[in-house]
């Protein structure tokens, strides 16, 4: 199967077919939109001066209370295997536009049951959350679930002190890894620091933002892409500094983050990130003491 678009299959409320394909060495991606989740501005960057990061959002246009965050999520088809990386929020937040997922590889003309593998790059709710929601039956009951282990240890007992979550938010975390670990036990296939899934698809764990949060490079031929997860932000490549609300280890994931944007920058490679703006294809440059984001040019 290419999980490149196939003409015709969109469905007819879908305004935008919310997918991009693009190729690595022999390796398929689409990079796929959930939707997107308004929150707090804040939220952002909770470290940051209110006049610093008021700043930031002026220069982008943006409004200075809410910022909305996009939510990606890929499709990888090598070898034979269809492996999908996190699986969107589900049914969290029915009254925004997120948790489309499900609906968005229908429309692309992939069936959840021909998945062969699932990639979680950590456990909070807008990356498991599809799995007990419009995924839920769809996929191959003995499909394993790919998760650094240190994760599952981790939400086994969260600590959250040191986040600033809003209101109700760690509540309903805790809640959504609860089901997702329960509903999917059996088919974990936990790592503890690397894993190849598929050819040329090996997923790494890297911590900071959770303990077990993990990267997806990608490497065929003399081509590379790396799946960030939430180890960058749009505000991390001007300030890799500031803290994200939803950072479990605030200091660990600056480190973690000054790390892969040095080494993305060097390689030159392709990158993804789960919050940038759909289809957040692009590279990474040192620039001064920050880093400067260079988007890729589509090529249809």
């Amino acid at each position: 199967m290419n999980i490149a678009s196939h003409p015709g299959t969109t469905e007819h409320d879908e305004l935008v077919p919310s997918r991009y394909a693009l190729r690595v060495g022999e390796i398929d991606v689409l990079v796929i939109s959930d939707g997107v989740l308004p929150l707090p501005a804040a939220t952002l960057a909770t470290n940051a001066k209110p006049a610093d990061l008021s700043a930031w959002l002026n220069d982008r246009l943006l409004p200075p209370d809410v910022f909305t965050w996009p939510l990606n999520a890929i499709v990888i088809r090598s070898g034979g295997q269809t492996v999908l990386v996190d699986s969107g929020v589900g049914d969290a937040f029915p009254s925004f536009r997120a948790g489309l997922l499900a609906q968005r590889m229908h429309a692309a003309g992939i069936d959840p049951a021909s998945v062969t593998d699932v990639v979680i790059t950590h456990m909070h709710m807008d990356h498991v959350g599809g799995l007990s929601a419009g995924f839920k039956g769809r996929l191959r009951p003995d499909v394993p679930i790919h998760v650094a282990a240190a994760e599952v240890e981790f939400w086994s007992s969260p600590d959250f002190s040191r986040n600033a979550f809003p209101e109700k938010m760690p509540q309903a975390l805790r809640s959504a890894a609860e089901q997702f670990v329960h509903q999917y036990r059996s088919q974990l296939r936990l790592f503890k620091e690397e894993h190849e899934v598929a050819p040329g698809v090996i997923v790494r764990r890297t911590g900071g933002h959770t303990p077990g949060h993990s990267v997806v490079h990608l490497k065929s031929g003399s081509d590379r892409l790396t799946f960030l997860g939430d180890s960058v932000f749009p505000d991390h490549f001007d300030r890799p500094d500031w803290y994200n609300a939803f950072d479990h280890d605030p200091e660990e994931a600056v480190r973690v983050r000054i790390r892969l944007l040095r080494e993305l920058a060097a390689t030159r490679e392709l990158l993804v990130a789960t919050h940038l703006p759909f289809p957040s294809v692009g590279r990474v440059a040192v620039d001064g003491k920050g880093f400067r984001w260079v988007q890729d040019i589509w090529n249809y």
